[in-house]
């Protein structure tokens, strides 16, 4: 079982060479629509009834993500108590993958 976490270089760098991950937003959709970067958006509280929609990525890797760190620690959590094998959580969140990659800020 891989439970590394993940910062946000090395996302950038997987989505630069187009790896085959699933890339999972926690953050409310209002959060979503006013910044996003095109990840699969599952709110925190209904990460738990999506988790048939999430299956055929259990052996799969999933970057989860939210504004910090701290919901999509607990996204990792709960789908890593269910059986999937290999989700990182995004160090930092959108607040690191702007202060990094935007210069608008």
């Amino acid at each position: 079982m891989i439970n590394t976490d993940i910062t946000v270089q090395e996302l950038k760098a997987k989505m630069d060479n187009q790896e085959d991950f699933l890339l999972l937003d926690v953050r409310e959709s209002f959060e979503y629509d006013m910044y996003n970067i095109g990840a699969k958006l599952i709110p925190l509280g209904f990460v738990i009834q999506s988790i048939p929609e999430l299956e055929s990525y259990k052996d799969k890797e999933i970057v989860v993500h939210c504004r910090s760190g701290m919901r999509s620690a607990s996204a990792k959590s709960m789908l890593n108590e269910r059986g999937f094998t290999n989700v990182r959580n995004l160090l930092g969140g959108m607040l690191a993958w702007q202060e990094a990659f935007d210069s608008i800020k």
